[in-house]
């Protein structure tokens, strides 16, 4: 894993309300409230990012390249992330969708009001 792809991946996750840095699998991970966000992948290459099904389904229809799974994943809601292929844009909006699959209501309205992240909304 790259130290870029690290950093941009932290820098986003920790940007969310409530997010905090912690391991899983002895690996870095973002988790809110104790609820797995993302963590990074023991290959080295890759985010384990929390996505419902239905969206993880059409990315890997439409992005083979940047999203996989293994069949560790198949039953929960989780898709890899290949880092190095992966846009910034892109990214950043699936770890939103991710927080917003596991925040409190209150969170998610404080952060659609622009209360309580850093530099307004996401």
């Amino acid at each position: 894993m790259s130290e870029n792809a690290f950093e941009a991946v932290r820098e986003i996750a920790l940007s969310l309300p409530g997010v905090v840095e912690s391991v899983s699998h002895g690996m870095p991970s973002f988790k809110l409230k104790d609820k797995l966000l993302a963590r990074f992948h023991e290959d080295g290459e890759s985010l384990v990012l929390e996505m419902d099904v239905e969206t993880r389904e059409l990315m890997l229809q439409i992005n083979p390249q940047v999203y996989s799974i293994t069949d560790h994943y198949m039953k929960y809601p989780y898709v890899l992330v290949k880092l190095r292929n992966a846009d910034p844009d892109d990214l950043k909006g699936h770890l939103l969708a991710a927080w917003r699959l596991i925040a409190p209501k209150r969170m998610i309205r404080e952060l659609e009001s622009g209360y309580g992240s850093p530099g307004g909304r996401l």
